[in-house]
């Protein structure tokens, strides 16, 4: 019997007309890509269901050839006449072509290269044909270019009875792998037409009737093939009760594996104890470059109330660019090192990693700590050294990338764990740092700014602390969107800014010359805006396959402005810190995510000059480019365009929910679903704190604990 729990690998075996072995091979392999499972053997029927159309079209409604406008949408029931393959110039072209008539008039139908049509129809055949119809004033009827079509049959044995491609409302899937919509159509029917007639509910009961949700099981069957009198709107807007029943869940699964994550943390005992004196007061005061903002004050205030705490710290510091989240951090770490325990700040990139190595050596010269950068990249010898002396207690404070979570490093007693940018770091990474010490306070700092009730939902076992404004004296960057046609203007205006003794970043989405993309490429450009655009001033090159030791020059060559252009993959985007530099010119804006622009935006600005940010967008090409980059011609505000982001790409592109932990969302949009949100996450918290003795929670638990996508709740 099919179950939503069979293998897609063996759906062949349960007699379903045209789904072969080749064709659940195929299927297991192309789901299983989707959902992230390293193994096809487990896809199941249940993660093919959740593959879900892209849109819906109303082909209901059936009309008669006789009332047919020139250029409509429509579906039409007609008899075959006398239809034919016909030759076209050349040879290699072939034609399908039947001519049919409902009675009163006659239409045309034709098909470029489907020969094989010539055994579908016959003539006599009844048949549906949808498409747009279009009046040929020479022949004097309508006729149909590559329509959708439907056989009707009163035949025994019908393996399609009724209509599921026209005559209702039909879903309309993407392409997976090598599937079609109407060959997915067909599976989808199939699948569902075998399964029993009611799916277990997943859910509990309780949850269902509260917030009258359908059930799992008409939701799934409603959410592919809905009902001739839904509203179709509804349906492609993700309004529909069988997509708000499917995103309810989706959520509510999110919300209760975070919320089995917080409180297995609070469970957590402190091991390291810290006290604010006046002693630390100071030396907390005396690194300060400069006078902090209200927002810092409070962030900085809400980190040592954690500090202090019995529990250990878990607490995100989100801000956007240039807000002084690093300042904030180094005082977390002052307040560790003067309780005499050791502190860590742990990198994405090695190039941040070294950025930040710089400034904390500059801000804590007059300090007696011992700050040292540990890489991948570091000599063998000199790493050597810095594990031994982070062993014996001899280092305060070390600044690294992932090399600091590797075995051999072990510290003589850690107190604070900073970890730089959340959304390249997972849940996994995060766990191994707390494993470092006796479950040091964690700081996590990013500068993908989302609204305050979004990052609790999605750093659900994080605590949250904002900085939402900037330190006085920063210029806010202009920012212009521009057409290839520009080009040379732009150019004279970056001269202008270097002759007035200003430097320029130039950014590329790629390094090299790909064949797939016709894309500028940094090389490229490199060499051409040295060679021939500014040949008067020096150039640099700087990308993410270079080797450390060249990033290191190149990016000292620009901060000293031995270098006045610097171009640039986006391994710039977080890291490199030059006042002087007052022009960003980003190639193919287009291309990138408006948070990742943002990010890049936030490298000029940073001195007293204006500042200038020029976004180059290929428009022919991308028709709603110029739309979607309006925003970063409107505001300079992280969060408003974060939120845009969020809603354009989905948070698993922009928060990278891959790497921090989140299953890759389904159906749901935590932007646009945020009212679901908010109940979903309450239904899961209550179960987990008012019922969470209950048998029902318990299953819950267990479901979780299983399911591999829900990982969050299996990082203890």
């Amino acid at each position: 019997m099919l179950l939503l729990s069979t293998p897609l690998i063996e759906l062949h075996h349960h007699g379903l007309p045209r789904i072969g072995k080749k064709t659940s091979e195929s299927l297991a392999v192309e789901i299983a890509a989707i959902t992230a499972q390293a193994n096809p053997y487990k896809s199941t029927v249940e993660d093919l269901l959740h593959y879900l159309p892209m849109r819906y079209e109303d082909r209901s409604n059936l009309a008669r050839i006789a009332d047919l406008q020139d250029g409509a949408m429509a579906s039409v029931e007609v008899k075959v006449r006398v239809g034919g393959i016909v030759p076209l110039k050349g040879g290699r072209l072939k034609m399908y072509e039947f001519i049919a008539t409902d009675g009163e008039g006659q239409v045309r139908a034709f098909w470029w290269n489907q020969v094989f049509l010539n055994r579908v129809f016959n003539r006599g055949s009844r048949v549906v044909l949808y498409g747009q119809w279009k009046w040929n004033k020479y022949k004097g009827y309508y006729q149909v270019e590559n329509p959708e079509y439907e056989l009707l049959t009163d035949e025994e044995g019908d393996d399609e009875p009724g209509a599921i491609h026209t005559a209702r409302r039909v879903p309309v899937y993407r392409k997976l792998g090598d599937f079609r919509t109407r060959q997915l159509r067909s599976i989808f029917h199939h699948v569902l037409a075998n399964l029993p007639e009611a799916f277990a509910e997943s859910l509990p009961a309780e949850v269902v009737e509260r917030n009258a949700l359908l059930g799992r099981d008409a939701a799934l069957r409603n959410a592919h093939f809905p009902a001739d009198d839904s509203p179709v709107d509804d349906y492609n807007q993700m309004k529909s009760a069988a997509h708000r029943r499917l995103i309810f869940e989706e959520l509510f699964w999110l919300t209760f594996a975070i919320g089995l994550r917080r409180l297995e943390r609070v469970k957590e005992p402190k091991g390291e104890i810290i006290e604010i004196t006046d002693r630390v007061r100071e030396a907390v005061r005396r690194i300060l470059p400069f006078k902090p903002t209200e927002a810092q004050k409070r962030a900085v205030k809400e980190i040592v109330a954690d500090m202090t705490g019995e529990e250990p710290m878990n607490r995100l510091l989100q801000g956007d660019v240039g807000s002084g989240k690093t300042i904030v951090a180094v005082q977390a770490m002052v307040i560790s090192v003067e309780n005499g325990y050791q502190a860590a700040l742990m990198a994405p990139t090695e190039i941040l990693a070294e950025q930040h190595a710089r400034n904390f050596k500059k801000w804590l010269a007059e300090t007696r700590y011992r700050v040292e950068l540990l890489l991948g990249s570091t000599k063998a010898r000199e790493k050597r050294e810095i594990q031994e002396a982070l062993k014996s207690g001899e280092i305060d404070i070390v600044i690294g990338t992932h090399a600091l979570i590797q075995e051999a490093v072990e510290f003589h007693k850690l107190g604070l764990a900073v970890i730089d940018e959340q959304h390249r770091f997972g849940v996994m990474q995060r766990a191994a740092i707390r494993q470092l010490g006796q479950n040091p306070d964690v700081l996590v700092v990013t500068a993908t700014p989302i609204p305050r009730s979004l990052a609790m939902t999605v750093y659900g076992d994080l605590e949250v602390s904002i900085i939402d404004e900037l330190p006085p004296g920063r210029t806010p960057v202009k920012t212009f969107v521009r057409g290839d046609d520009r080009r040379d203007k732009i150019y004279e205006f970056i001269r202008q800014q270097l002759q007035a003794g200003r430097q320029a970043y130039v950014v590329y989405p790629i390094i090299e010359e790909s064949e797939k993309l016709d894309l500028r490429n940094a090389t490229e450009m490199y060499e051409h805006l040295r060679r021939d655009v500014f040949t008067e001033f020096q150039v640099g090159l700087l990308h993410g396959k270079m080797k450390p030791a060249e990033k290191e020059e190149v990016m000292k060559a620009f901060s000293a402005n031995e270098t006045q252009i610097l171009v640039a993959t986006t391994v710039i985007e977080v890291g490199v810190d030059v006042p002087n530099a007052s022009v960003m010119l980003i190639e193919h804006a287009e291309r990138f995510g408006l948070s990742q622009l943002h990010q890049l935006r936030g490298r000029v600005g940073r001195g007293a000059a204006e500042s200038y940010c020029i976004l180059l967008a290929q428009f022919s090409k991308t028709k709603e480019a110029q739309e979607r980059l309006k925003i970063m011609e409107e505001t300079t505000d992280g969060f408003k365009i974060a939120e845009k982001d969020l809603e354009i790409r989905g948070p698993g592109e922009v928060m990278g929910t891959r790497q921090s932990g989140l299953p890759e969302f389904r159906v749901a949009n935590i932007v646009r679903d945020q009212k679901i949100l908010e109940i979903a996450k309450r239904e899961a918290n209550y179960l987990l704190t008012e019922r969470a003795n209950s048998a029902e929670t318990a299953k819950l638990i267990q479901h979780v604990r299983s399911q591999p996508r829900f990982g969050l709740a299996n990082v203890g």
